[in-house]
Formats: structure tokens, C-alpha cells, sequence
């Protein structure tokens, strides 16, 4: 039996499962801030890297980012549609517009699919990539079906420490601690998960949803310290709710610390109002426990919406 699959359903292996649906009417009672209806974002057209050296990561929202180099380009969980939702007219509707608009997309060879939720696994982003390029999904254990719904051909399931064999670099996919569901009544039948990406001779680690737990530390130990960590600091509170699942900016930084990252950038934050935290607590948060651990900016910050970060 594996560490984290019971022959019916995944799970964490430190024990931090979330909270059961029976929380969540006492999480809709809580007090929510008041986000702004929509908060304007200049688009942008990346830069395609000149370099076979260079790598370009842009941020278009949440957990997308555009990965480019000059063998291929890589989208992380990308989300393109209003709403984080199985429908249209409702649930979490999006803040910020994406950072780059979806006809600027340069050809997507590779999509990283972390895990199953709306707010990462959407489909209708999905199948216009899937129309457009048809692109290599790789993704966790038990997600292909879903992902075949999209029209997406070509699929890759891995279990954690499993690498990729049809991608154009070394992908391996890693841990993360957190679940799946996209109805009540399927919850962990799909695994979720993160990925370390070598790329430009770097290695790329990309969290997906995470709470923080030991496996940030076992990433470390077994394939050595990472140049590029983009890490989740947003939707975490009330913690009481949140704590397993989701990451607040003082346990992303010491992720940040356990990965033995040379960089980082934050990510899911200011896109969609899942949690009850304001639109600028995370930046605000993050900054804070930088200064306490003394990390200057430049180690671990955020970019905004169409920027992008190269690395020579």
C-alpha cells in the first residue's frame, strides 16, 4: 500500500487532512473582508527568450505562470475563465484579469496540472488550450478522465517521485499536502501534487495547493536545493479552516527557507476571494515575515499581473 492511498482514497501522509464537510457551514459564518469588484491589470505580451540559457517566467494570475525557454514553453494550473466555479453565474468571481490575455499565449508544449479544484483544473481554459495547441497535461494520479472531458489528447498521470517520460525536460512530480474534490462526493479519489521542473540547467519548483508540512524539507534531501520556488501565499484564513490545506506568507517563507531556495515568487493571491483575508493582507503578510527571518526582497517577492522575471 502506498504512503499516501488506502485503495480507495489519497491522503496526506503527516495526518493533515482538512477540515470535514461538516465544517464548512461554521466557515461561511465567519466574517469575511470586502474585496474591491475588480482591480485593473495592464496586460501584457511576454518576451520570448533569445537565450538557451535563459528562462522567462511570467505571472498571469493565481497559480498561472508561463515558463519559457528556447526549447519549449510550460503553463502552471491555468485558469482563463470569470469564475472559479462549475458554473458561470456563480462562486468566486475574478478580481484581477489575467496578466496576459489568452490570444498572446506563445505555443504551449506543456501544461502542469496540480490537482482537480476549479480554481486550478479549468476546464473551459483547458479546452480552448486544447483546440489552440494541444498541449502534454501532466498530472497527478487519478485526474485523467476529468482532463480527457477537455479534449486534451495527450496525458500523463504521475504519482509523487514520478518523472515524466514525454515532456522536453525532467519534470518529476513531488508532494503537496492538501485534497481533492470537485463534488461532495468524490473527495480524494484524485491525488494532487507539486513538480520540480530542470530547465536552463535550473531547477523550477513549482507548489501547486499546499499546506506547509515536512515534505518541502524531503524535496530538499532528495534532489537538492531549488533556483525558482513559486509558492502559494494567499486564501488562509481563518486558519482554523485553512492550516492543512493552505499556506499563510509566514509558512511560505519557511518553505521558501526548506527548499533552500535561491528565489521565490508568491502566487495565489489577489485573483480570487476564496478566504476571508483582505486582497492586500498577503503581500502585506509576506513582507512582514521576510523582515522577521532578515530575507531581503529580492529572495522572495511577487510580481505583478503580465510581469516577467528573467533568469540568465
Amino acid at each position: 500500500m502506498l504512503t499516501h492511498f488506502d485503495g480507495r482514497r489519497f491522503f496526506n501522509p503527516a495526518g493533515t487532512n482538512g477540515q470535514p464537510l461538516s465544517a464548512v457551514p461554521r466557515l461561511m459564518r465567519a466574517k469575511r473582508s470586502r474585496w474591491p469588484a475588480s482591480v485593473p491589470v495592464h496586460q501584457r505580451q511576454p518576451s520570448s527568450p533569445t537565450h538557451q540559457d535563459e528562462l522567462v517566467v511570467t505571472f498571469i494570475g493565481h497559480l498561472t505562470f508561463l515558463l519559457q525557454t528556447t526549447t519549449g514553453n510550460l503553463l502552471t494550473d491555468p485558469i482563463y475563465s470569470k469564475r472559479a466555479s462549475p458554473v458561470s453565474f456563480a462562486g468566486p468571481r475574478r478580481a484581477r484579469q489575467p496578466g496576459v490575455a489568452f490570444a498572446d499565449l506563445p505555443e504551449i508544449a506543456v501544461v502542469l496540472l496540480s490537482h482537480n479544484h476549479y480554481d486550478h483544473c479549468d476546464l473551459p481554459t483547458l479546452r480552448a488550450l486544447a483546440q489552440r495547441f494541444q498541449p502534454l497535461v501532466i498530472t497527478p494520479v487519478g485526474n485523467a478522465p476529468l482532463v480527457q472531458s477537455a479534449g486534451i489528447r495527450r496525458i500523463e498521470e504521475l504519482d509523487w517521485w514520478q518523472s515524466t517520460s514525454a515532456a522536453p525536460w525532467p519534470i518529476t512530480m513531488t508532494p503537496a499536502q492538501h485534497f481533492s474534490a470537485r463534488t461532495p462526493f468524490d473527495r480524494n479519489r484524485a491525488l494532487w501534487g507539486s513538480f520540480v521542473i530542470t530547465a536552463t540547467g535550473r531547477r523550477i519548483f513549482f507548489a501547486g495547493d499546499s499546506g506547509y508540512g515536512p515534505h518541502f524539507q524531503e524535496i530538499h534531501n532528495r534532489g537538492g536545493a531549488v533556483d525558482l520556488a513559486l509558492l502559494p501565499i494567499g486564501a488562509y484564513e481563518p486558519r482554523w479552516f485553512m492550516k492543512d490545506v493552505h499556506m499563510n506568507p509566514a509558512e511560505a517563507v519557511q518553505a521558501h527557507l526548506d527548499l533552500g531556495a535561491r528565489q521565490s515568487i508568491g502566487m495565489h493571491f489577489g485573483t480570487f476571494q476564496l478566504t476571508t483575508e483582505s486582497i492586500t493582507d498577503p503581500i502585506t503578510a509576506l513582507g512582514q515575515a521576510r523582515e522577521a527571518h532578515g530575507l531581503p526582497e529580492t529572495q522572495f517577492r511577487t510580481l505583478e499581473f503580465g510581469e516577467s522575471l528573467s533568469l540568465m
